[in-house]
């Protein structure tokens, strides 16, 4: 028989394991990142997650769906810049560049949006398809700027954006 003081006792012991089994799958989920895509490691995923607090307590399902939540503000901010650039920008063929890129972060919004639907559903080949086409994207807009020779003025912002995509289709494979 429980004891009247055993009761919150239990309580707070619960309560403790479920906070940390729950905090424990953001940094479980970073580990199988981290040991899958070289080039973004643990802490560059952990730091990634702490733009957004909920991803603390989340399971994997909703780890891509708060990724693509960043990496659409990530997107939104891009098309910004491009914006800024294109209205200093005198050489057309950057312009032109630039506005390659835009229109892929324009649809990368969508396919993002797109991507945690699909998550939300359950149908996680949408989102992986939605998730790879973001991520070529990107790289078509950094390979246009190649073909012209010159270093791409968006190159930090599409390495960001890539690797949160990349996080984000790394875990949606884990589910």
């Amino acid at each position: 028989m429980m004891r009247h003081w055993q009761a919150p006792s239990c309580l707070l012991v619960l309560l403790f394991v479920l906070v940390f089994s729950e905090a424990s799958t953001l940094e479980d989920t970073c580990k199988s990142v981290g040991a899958s895509k070289k080039d973004i490691g643990y802490d560059y995923c952990i730091k990634f997650f702490q733009g957004d607090s909920a991803s603390a307590t989340a399971d994997r399902h909703g780890l891509v769906v708060i990724a693509t939540k960043i990496t659409r503000g990530e997107a939104a901010n891009s098309r910004k810049r491009i914006d800024a650039l294109k209205a200093s920008v005198t050489d057309k063929k950057v312009s032109g560049r630039l506005s390659d890129c835009r229109m892929h972060y324009t649809a990368a919004l969508k396919w993002l949006e797109a991507a945690a639907e699909g998550v939300k559903s359950g149908n996680l080949q949408d989102a992986k398809t939605n998730l790879t086409a973001v991520i070529l994207g990107t790289d078509t807009c950094e390979e246009r700027f190649r073909e012209l020779g010159v270093v791409s003025p968006l190159a930090a912002e599409d390495a960001e954006f890539s690797k949160g995509c990349s996080i984000a289709l790394a875990i949606t494979t884990m589910l």
